[in-house]
């Protein structure tokens, strides 16, 4: 006898996905027994826990961070492949969109954004589209990134935070006017005398995640998200922790208060969740878009590995210039590259072809060099890198990162507890974008409808989210999406 399948017609009223930026794995339980009852402890109390949930692509950024959550899928397929990369010869900001104005200010740099870079669907996509586009999908965060990306293409609502003003806005690919609940909030924000204080530098106070939450609240409840007949999502993301972390890496005080801070505003969210939706009508996911390293002085000052790798000074510095000309002659030199971005190399590929040369024997020449960096463990040429010697992980990690036209031509791996320092870092701050695991695994938290209590140490992925959400929806992928669902989650 065959049982008819049950539950197609099952839906939660609502999805909410929370991303927090350059949340560690281990903050989980380094801060539990000070998180209150209802923020963080009751997601992990009565959620379900995936406690070996890893990055699986390079390099581990926020833009792609945040894609492949709702994707399902890597910078090789959904086209984000960092925050800024090239698209040829062409930088591109993630987000940047001169072709639609802003919503909500004048400030075109804050404001012309839109997610015209991203080349499949999300979660909140594929909701629209089961539902012929009756669904909402609303993106908050302060980082237009962390709001834009997650949304997805075909969602009505992203709102962002211009800090030079302290408004949230949107732009014209969205809207021409903001809705009246953002305009109160906005109202609201112009009277707020702690914002008013600290000004542009509200990414660096636990005061940004109150303002986002605010505006989450606001959304949820201007928008009646989950009062409908048909599933709505609502994703927000907290910025502050990666603003903090930058500045202050992952120990002391500052970095304390944010979680701590931020496990309010969690309680404060869940709260209003249940009061406008109902405890057990929404699934909820929280998860991380990548970790963040130790401070390199607190590893080298508790005798562990660890060091700043200084762009600048040790790497694209004059001995460059002298390698170039010595193998090409005095035209060529370091404007052969275009940049060096989380630690891979774009090279100029008309410059090149305009000077002569080959493509492979550039290459060829600066992994040379490369590899004789002090730290540099490995050197990848993204076009050979299956059958590169290096360890399985970074050759699987690199391909499913690497994008042919957005990804840049070579990628670098440095010593554990090494990396990136800009003249721009924090001294006593830190980074992230590396495949080890202080950058790659992070937090995962299912919870709400039809979520049952428990943990799993299994391995899955971050590209696992987007198919285990859809699968419990009853829906399809999205269209790029590679992940598996995670079965201890949807039984």
């Amino acid at each position: 006898m065959v049982l008819a399948h049950t539950g197609f017609g099952e839906r939660p009223k609502l999805v909410v996905g929370i991303v927090v930026d350059q949340m560690r794995w281990d903050y989980l339980s380094r801060y539990y027994d000070q998180f209150q009852d209802d923020g963080f402890k009751r997601l992990i109390d009565k959620g379900y826990s995936c406690d070996n949930c890893l990055i699986n692509y390079l390099p581990t950024i926020t833009a792609i961070g945040h894609t492949s959550v709702y994707t399902g899928s890597t910078p090789a397929l959904h086209g984000i492949c960092g925050n800024d990369f090239f698209i040829g010869d062409s930088a591109v900001y993630c987000c940047g969109d001169m072709s639609v104005d802003p919503v909500g200010t004048d400030n075109r740099k804050r404001g012309c954004m839109s997610p015209r870079n991203l080349l499949s669907t999300t979660i909140g996509d594929q909701i629209r589209l089961h539902t012929d586009f009756k669904s909402k999908v609303v993106g908050v965060s302060y980082k237009d990134r962390a709001a834009i990306l997650p949304a997805g293409r075909s969602s009505d609502h992203a709102y962002w935070l211009d800090y030079d003003n302290g408004q949230f806005i949107t732009s014209t690919y969205y809207r021409t006017e903001l809705p009246e609940w953002a305009k109160a909030v906005n109202r609201e924000l112009k009277k707020n005398r702690e914002l008013q204080k600290v000004g542009k530098d509200v990414g660096l106070y636990p005061l940004c995640g109150h303002i986002t939450t605010d505006m989450a609240i606001a959304a949820l409840k201007g928008e009646r998200l989950g009062k409908g007949k048909v599933t709505d999502m609502l994703c927000v993301s907290y910025s502050q922790t990666d603003v903090i972390g930058h500045k202050w890496s992952t120990r002391g005080e500052h970095t304390d208060e944010a979680y701590l801070e931020l496990d309010k505003d969690i309680a404060r969210l869940l709260n209003a969740l249940d009061n406008q939706v109902g405890e057990g009508n929404y699934l909820l996911f929280l998860t991380a878009d990548h970790g963040g390293a130790h401070n390199y002085q607190f590893m080298i000052d508790h005798k562990m590995n660890g060091g700043a790798w200084k762009v600048q000074q040790d790497v694209m510095n004059d001995s460059l210039n002298a390698y170039l000309k010595e193998k090409f002659g005095e035209k060529v030199d370091r404007s052969i590259i275009n940049g060096l971005n989380s630690y891979r190399v774009f090279l100029n590929h008309e410059k090149i072809k305009s000077l002569g040369l080959e493509l492979q024997q550039v290459k060829d020449a600066l992994i040379e060099y490369a590899s004789k960096l002090p730290h540099v463990q490995f050197v990848m040429d993204f076009e050979k890198v299956n059958t590169w010697s290096v360890p399985d992980i970074l050759r699987s990690r690199a391909l499913l990162g690497y994008h042919p036209q957005r990804s840049g031509d070579l990628m670098l791996v440095l010593e554990p507890g090494w990396y990136e320092f800009w003249s721009s870092s924090s001294p006593v701050g830190t980074t992230h974008g590396e495949w080890n695991p202080y950058d790659a695994h992070i937090p995962l938290l299912f919870y709400g409808w039809k979520v049952e209590h428990g943990s799993t140490s299994r391995e899955v992925h971050i590209t696992d989210i987007a198919p285990t959400v859809t699968q419990m929806l009853h829906i399809q992928q999205p269209n790029a999406c590679v992940g598996e669902a995670i079965g201890e989650v949807v039984k």
